[in-house]
């Protein structure tokens, strides 16, 4: 006899997981709908037809566009090379180039901004010590580089789990048929992988419209609208012309991230299919030509980034970067004026770090695990922060704190925080418990077990390498 899995029932008297919902509600719509609510009713007819009439502005978007554009193109063609180098291009010391963009993705964006300025900026190492130009990359080239430098490894990342599923005994089958080396790679190896590439494309697009470091640090004149977003409210106070710029830059934002949910839905299905067992036939090797020119292209992002850590570095133990190259410590001693700054910068994380992890996984086990209402609402604004560029949920938080009267910036930076990074922590969460069988759940549930004790004592400690990661 088939036994179906059932869903835990909520009971009607209201307990301590009852009272955990509604707090989650309660956060969500006060820290993400309420401060976009706000954010929307801002601006004016008057600030629309402002930011429509003025010329800088329309640049601004036109520029905007321009650089999505060309950023993410580089970026995921960049990252899709590098991954089938790593994965099928037998290049030497692969672990090496598999580690190279996993470390530069844990780098903030104002050091590979800072770094970039180090190395090609006008008193930079490569532009002016190396080659003795005084030219200045700042502005759209600048920018370009430093974006996709910055954003290569999310598709490296992306590609690598599309191109390690796709079952090699298919190209091996079409091999035998006699095709070549690229008949087999633009016929087979690429299509199969065009659903990671659009994938990655669609997730470095939003990434790449909501960047606001690599801008405001090589940007120069060249403006975007991550940062004209910033600067009409700071420097102009203008905040309907801040949020009229927020809205126009959210709306593609947000079509891309529900237009990335749906690939990566049937991307997973279509692996599903392509993938699974079989992998039994040993790939042909690399033709020569092609694995040195795969090396050498590895080669040279690698030092590239290799480049920028090596530059930050150097640069704080010189006493002027480009001008006076003499060895000094003072740098490393003016350290301690920022103490305050380090500890808040690790306190803020740490608490942020802690409540994402927290909410995360208390949003997955709703979402996936009971039949409690609200469950959509949940699961979308769990993610949308992602879709949001963070320049606008500062704009929506300020926008927010000052209709009601709060004014802890402490607060609000670890609120800001937290929902920023909320979206990647909730994806590691539902992955990792929709891999643990609801069976265990009606087993314990039968057993007398509620369902604070199932959370705590089947689906947590099954999924400590999740919440690790979520809090990481």
């Amino acid at each position: 006899m088939k036994c179906k899995s059932v869903r835990i029932p909520f009971p009607k008297r209201i307990g301590f997981l009852e009272t955990v919902w509604f707090l989650l509600i309660l956060f969500f719509s006060l820290c993400i709908v309420f401060p976009l609510v706000c954010v929307a009713l801002t601006p004016t007819a008057e600030d629309f037809a402002a930011v429509f009439k003025s010329a800088s502005l329309r640049e601004t978007i036109r520029n905007t566009v321009l650089e999505c554009v060309c950023s993410t193109v580089l970026s995921v063609g960049v990252g899709y090379v590098f991954a089938y180098a790593v994965v099928r291009g037998d290049v030497p010391f692969p672990r090496l180039f598999a580690a190279i963009p996993i470390i530069h993705l844990v780098t903030p964006p104002f050091v590979g901004g800072l770094s970039f300025i180090l190395l090609l900026g006008r008193q930079g190492f490569i532009t002016h010590t190396l080659l003795g130009l005084d030219i200045s990359l700042y502005g759209f080239w600048g920018l370009l580089i430093a974006q996709v430098l910055c954003f290569f490894p999310i598709s490296y990342l992306m590609c690598v789990q599309t191109l390690l599923a796709i079952n090699p005994n298919l190209e091996q089958a079409a091999r035998g048929m006699g095709a070549t080396s690229a008949k087999v790679f633009f016929s087979i190896t690429l299509p199969l992988s065009l659903p990671g590439i659009a994938s990655s494309m669609l997730f470095i697009a939003v990434s790449v419209l909501s960047d606001f470091g690599n801008p405001m640090i090589v940007g120069g004149r060249f403006h975007v609208l991550a940062v004209e977003i910033y600067t009409q409210l700071t420097g102009w106070i203008s905040g309907g012309t801040s949020a009229v710029l927020g809205l126009l830059l959210v709306v593609p934002s947000v079509i891309l991230f529900f237009a990335q949910n749906k690939l990566m839905q049937r991307q997973n299905q279509k692996l599903a299919v392509v993938g699974g067992k079989g992998f039994t036939l040993k790939r042909r090797k690399t033709p020569l030509v092609v694995k040195i020119l795969l090396t050498v292209f590895c080669s040279f992002f690698s030092l590239c980034v290799a480049a920028q850590f090596l530059a930050i570095i150097a640069g704080s133990f010189q006493k002027l970067w480009g001008i006076n190259t003499a060895f000094t410590l003072s740098h490393i001693a003016e350290v301690k004026k920022f103490s305050r700054e380090l500890v808040n910068s690790s306190l803020f994380a740490l608490i942020s770090a802690i409540l994402s992890a927290t909410i995360a996984c208390l949003a997955a086990f709703y979402v996936g695990r009971t039949s409690l209402r609200a469950k959509l609402f949940m699961d979308i604004f769990s993610q949308i922060a992602a879709a949001v560029p963070g320049s606008l949920f500062g704009l929506a938080f300020s926008l927010a704190a000052n209709r009601i009267g709060f004014n802890s910036s402490r607060t609000m930076i670890v609120v800001a925080m937290t929902v920023g990074f909320l979206p990647f922590s909730y994806r590691i969460m539902t992955s990792t418990f929709s891999q643990i069988k609801t069976t265990l759940d009606d087993g314990a549930f039968s057993l007398g077990a509620g369902k604070l004790r199932i959370l705590a004592e089947i689906l947590v400690p099954l999924s400590s390498g999740g919440v690790f990661s979520a809090f990481l």
